[in-house]
This record gives structure tokens, sequence and C-alpha cells, in this order.
């Protein structure tokens, strides 16, 4: 969530940037419930205050003897000492009781309506209204040319790669089962990705070519839990829409959706040494969508399915250098894509498209000759400090300061790319070309 002083600051700012990601705020009414909860909190400090005081007053009063005290004409009583004590005592417990109880709602408000503000886009955001208004930022690839080029769908049925037919009968629609050579090729796509990640040098290269100052510290691989408890998907900010996640029934457990649900939270309340930054993970998960409201071709095959792999890239930085972590996400990105060799374009998404959390946002997108079309295969999203204040993730500074880190996420590789591989390397005898770097993890098979 945003800093409450920023919106406090900059309200007609926040009205403006609110609007033009499409969410409906109400920063007036936030300012004014923000404003009672001030007052609140501070006359329950005041109250607890004089509480202290009087229980320090009462453990001095023990401690001192009779003969020390005034002469018994110039003190009062102990007995009207006792029931000034005891009225003050009571006043201030009523006092304190009413100020909670009023306390309580008011920051149920100010949570909620503090919760609703989405981060800021930076600068160099479009303004859009719609996907129609992402930019395009690249084009990379040759597209290839085929008399009449076969969907993904189609070659792999014919191969008996994918059954949805019997997967129907086990777990329902929209699931598969891969089978084969097309299995070991997802697979093989995920090595690959691990491989490079890890890999110092190749960072290095990455980062080269990109000419991006940034730390080349290679990602951890994480296998990471495919459940998150509720509290931790909602920091996350990654729990609404609800009805496109699955709950696990008669518990507070949810099955994530993607791996940086669960490695943007493991450091959840923890305070992380500059020196340890940037920390980079890679998480393989089985995640699951339920993909609510989405129908026709993007439902063929695997494009869109409940269950799916996802090779995730997460990683916590300092402020200062979580804007370059995240072009060096899109970079790495790049370099995948086209070591494979699949033509893409490289979108920057719009204010409507970035999503609520994000402060910026690119969409890498695969062609697809079958239907003379792009399909999203990568995002990357910039979170700034958004999710880390609400998880109260922070790191000690080299003054001694404490700072909320910043956190990134992108896809390193979903099973969408499997999709670009069988539509831009199909053959006119039906089969398909294995991309060279896919070759070794292939045990060798250069075509399937």
């Amino acid at each position: 969530m945003l800093d409450i002083q920023f919106i406090r600051d900059n309200p007609d700012l926040v009205k403006q940037k609110s609007k033009e990601k499409s969410f409906e705020v109400n920063i007036d009414r936030l300012l004014e419930v923000d404003k009672i909860r001030r007052d609140l909190m501070n006359r329950k400090d005041e109250a607890l205050r004089k509480k202290n005081e009087r229980q320090s007053s009462i453990s001095h009063s023990a401690s001192v003897s009779p003969s020390a005290s005034l002469s018994p004409s110039a003190s009062p009583s102990p007995e009207e000492i006792d029931a000034n004590f005891i009225n003050e005592g009571r006043d201030n417990k009523k006092v304190l009781a009413d100020i909670e109880a009023k306390l309580k709602p008011i920051e149920d408000e100010y949570r909620k309506l503090l919760k609703a503000v989405p981060n800021m886009p930076t600068e160099d955001t479009p303004v859009g209204a719609s996907e129609a208004d992402n930019k395009v930022d690249l084009e990379w690839g040759e597209k290839p040319k085929f008399k009449a080029p076969k969907s993904h769908w189609e070659i792999a049925e014919t191969k008996g790669w994918i059954d949805k037919e019997r997967a129907s009968k086990v777990s329902g629609s929209r699931f598969a089962y891969l089978k084969g050579d097309f299995a070991l090729l997802s697979n093989s796509l995920m090595r690959y990705g691990i491989d490079v990640l890890t890999d110092e040098a190749k960072l290095k290269q990455i980062a080269k070519k990109a000419n991006l100052e940034v730390s080349t510290k290679p990602f951890t691989f994480v296998l990471p839990p495919l459940m998150i408890r509720e509290e931790m998907f909602d920091a996350m900010d990654r729990l609404e829409p609800r009805e496109d996640r699955y709950h696990i029934e008669g518990t507070d457990l949810w099955l994530q959706g993607s791996a940086e649900h669960v490695l943007g939270s493991m450091h959840f309340d923890e305070v992380l040494a500059e020196a340890d930054l940037p920390i980079r993970y890679v998480g393989l998960a089985t995640s699951f969508r339920q993909e609510a409201g989405t129908y026709g071709k993007d439902t063929e095959g695997i494009a869109r399915l409940h269950q799916f792999e996802k090779l995730e890239m997460e990683s916590l930085s300092t402020p200062e250098t979580s804007l370059n972590e995240h072009l060096f996400m899109i970079a790495i990105q790049e370099y995948l894509m086209q070591s494979i060799g699949l033509p893409y374009r490289k979108l920057l998404k719009c204010t409507y498209d970035i999503g609520k959390p994000n402060a910026r946002g690119v969409d890498i997108e695969v062609w697809l000759p079958s239907q003379e079309k792009y399909l999203e295969t990568h995002t990357a999203d910039y979170m700034t400090d958004y999710q880390s204040r609400r998880l109260k993730t922070r790191f000690k500074s080299a003054d001694g300061s404490l700072q909320l880190v910043h956190i990134n996420d992108a896809t390193a590789f979903a099973q969408r790319p499997l999709i670009g591989i069988l539509e831009n390397f199909q053959t006119e005898d039906g089969e398909v070309d294995i991309p060279e770097v896919l070759v070794p993890y292939m045990g060798g098979k250069t075509q399937i």
C-alpha cells in the first residue's frame, strides 16, 4: 500500500493517478478518517501516559517510609490517597476503554480505504483506458512464413502430446495431460531457464548487453510451497480477484497463482542487511488460476489452463537500485526469448493494464503464425515499496536507519513459450524443430 504521508502531501495527484489506473478511491474520506484516527491515537497515548504515571506513583509511595512523609496536618490521610488513586484509575480506565471502542471501527475503515489506493505509475507509463493503449516498445525476430500453419493444438493432437479429454474426466475442464516429447520439452524449457538465472557469467553478459549497471548476483533456485495463507496473499495484494483463486475449504489457505506470491512474502516482518541485497530468487511452481470469464480460442490447447508450470523471478532490493533491477529482469526475459529464437514484441503496459500494486509493467508476447497475432508469455512487475509496506519487509541501511525494500517480479518461463515453439518451429512434414539451446536438455534430439 502507499505511504499515508505521501497521500496527505499529494491528495490531488493520488486521485488523478488512481483514476488513470481505473480505480475508484475516496481520498477525501481516507484523509478525514486518518485525521480522526490520529486524534484518537494521541488521546490513547495520553491516557496510557497517565496510567503509567499513576502506576509509577503507586510504586513510589509504597517505597517511601511513613517517617519520611509530611506531618499529618500537611498531608492527606492514607485513606484519602487510596480513594484518589482509585477514582483517578477508574476514570482513566473508562477514558481508555471509550477511546479504544471508537478507534477499532476507525482503524478498520482506515485500513480498508488505504488498501484500496493503487500504487502510483511511473512517469513513462502510458496513460490508457484499455489494453489497446499499451505501447509497443520493440519487435524482435523474423516471423516465419508457412503455406498453412497449424495451431499448437492441431500439432499436439496429431502427435498425442496433449490429452484434455481424459484430463476432463479426471479433473474437469481446462486441465490437460502433457505427454511424451512435449512434456520433456516443457521440462527442458524450465531447466534451461534455471541454468541461465543461476549462472553469474551469463547474467554479466546479459547486463553488459543491456548496458545496465546492476548486480550480477545469481538467483537462488527455490521450490516453494504451493499454498499460501490468506494474510500473506492479502499482504502481497494478489488475493483479489478472489473468483480467480482457489481456496482450500475449511482453512485459511489458498493455492498460489504464481511463485511470486510465495516468494515475495517469504521475508514477511523481517529486517534484512543492506549488504545482502539484492536478494534474488527463481521459483518453479505448479500454479493455479480459475481463469473466470475466459472463453473462445484462448482456451484451446494449453493457452489458458487452470493448472500450469511457471518459473518466476523475484527480487528484493534497495530503492536506489530497484528500477534497474526491473530493467534487468526484462533484459533476462528478452535474452531467453532471443536465445530460443522466438519472434516477439515487448509492450510497455498502460495505466489501465499494469495492475493495482504495480508502478510499471512490461509484457512480452510471442508471435503465433496460426492466428497471425501475438500471445502474452512474460510479464515484469515493478512494485516499488507497495508490497513491502504491508509485508513489513525492511532492511537496515549503512547509517543504521530502517527502510522498506523494493520488490520486483517477472516471468522467466511459463508454458506459453511452448506454444510459440510448436507454431514457429513446425515443419512442412509435420515435425517440430528443437531450438538449439534446448537440444542438450532433450537428450540431443533436434526434432520431435
